[in-house]
């Protein structure tokens, strides 16, 4: 206990560091009706506040979660099968393992053009382009995983009989599951910080299009507490799957 509260303690003096930083780069050296105090601390806070107290910014902020997680549901479907049939298979893997390091190492972002064309304008390009960033580290997760089983429950499973689908939900799956929820972990944080710009492709709502309104209104202090807020709600999505999978390391 004692240990836990102490590293809480640890990171509340981190932030209140950057809260500092954030306050000498807006207010010291900048005059009082200058540009640069619209983005300082107290009135980002304050309107963020404020903010919170509206219906409409928790709309935005629901439409963006849903994109998060449907984005995320479709690069599970995707990455957890594909990291089985690689990671079982040597020869599979050593035939398609360039072609997917290549695609990986395209920015998510340079497809947006594409995924427009393909798409039409709305919620589908931005699914596209969620699912197509967070795809990576669940499969290699699960590549990983099935690497790290233990033969002799395969050789056991053999033993007994066990048919193709009874070993795959009896001892593949339980296996891998620790390894598929650390790349779904990784994929949140990168599907968070693909969200935003993915959000600015011709969209009505979501965190992306009301930053880029906040621009368009001149309302500096919105846009600022918007900032904040994403970086709110990433550390909030982070911590929860980073629960998720200490529970199940201890299960």
């Amino acid at each position: 206990m004692a240990t836990k509260a102490f590293s809480l303690v640890r990171g509340l003096v981190g932030l209140l560091v950057l809260l500092s930083l954030w306050w000498l780069m807006t207010v010291p050296f900048s005059a009082s009706t200058g540009m640069v105090q619209r983005f300082a601390p107290g009135p980002a806070l304050l309107t963020l506040l404020e903010m919170l107290g509206r219906s409409e910014i928790w709309t935005h902020i629901g439409v963006s979660l849903q994109r998060v997680f449907v984005g995320l549901g479709f690069a599970l479907l995707i990455g957890v099968p594909l990291g089985l049939v690689m990671g079982s298979s040597a020869k599979l893997n050593a035939t398609f393992s360039p072609a997917f390091q290549f695609l990986r190492m395209i920015s998510p972002l340079s497809w947006m053009p594409i995924a427009v064309i393909a798409f039409g304008v709305g919620n589908h390009p931005v699914y596209f382009l969620l699912a197509f960033a967070a795809v990576w580290p669940i499969m290699l997760n699960t590549i990983a995983g099935v690497r790290a089983l233990d033969p002799r429950w395969l050789q056991l499973s053999k033993s007994l009989a066990a048919s193709r689908w009874e070993t795959l939900r009896g001892v593949v799956l339980p296996g891998v599951l620790g390894h598929v929820l650390t790349g779904a972990r990784l994929a949140i944080g990168i599907v968070w910080i693909v969200l935003v710009p993915c959000e600015m492709l011709g969209v009505t709502a979501g965190l992306g299009y009301f930053i880029l309104d906040t621009r368009d209104r001149l309302a500096y202090h919105e846009l600022m507490a918007t900032i904040v807020l994403i970086g709110i709600l990433g550390f909030v999505l982070d911590w929860l799957f980073r629960e998720i999978c200490q529970l199940w390391s201890k299960a």
